[in-house]
């Protein structure tokens, strides 16, 4: 499963560790992803998310309803 988050699209970045030496290797840095379950009211059901920590802080602000609505607009099954 890939390491992104369905409402803010978040993916993993990717740079490098620096050791004490300094010797460079690579690394990523993925995103805070969480599976959260939602009552979804408009269509009686439940629905589970891959949000990152961030997308769950905007879906407490702005509603679960419109959170799904973006996530359809970019496309992405719910």
């Amino acid at each position: 499963m890939s390491a992104h988050c369905q409402l803010t699209g978040a993916r993993p970045g990717f740079g490098k560790k620096i050791s004490h030496s300094h010797r460079r290797t690579s690394r990523r840095f993925d995103p805070n992803i969480q599976h959260k379950r939602y009552w979804l009211p408009s269509e009686g059901r439940h629905v589970r998310l891959r949000l990152s920590a961030r997308a769950i802080k905007a879906v407490d602000a702005i509603g679960i309803e419109a959170a799904v609505a973006r996530i359809r607009a970019r496309g992405e099954r719910v």
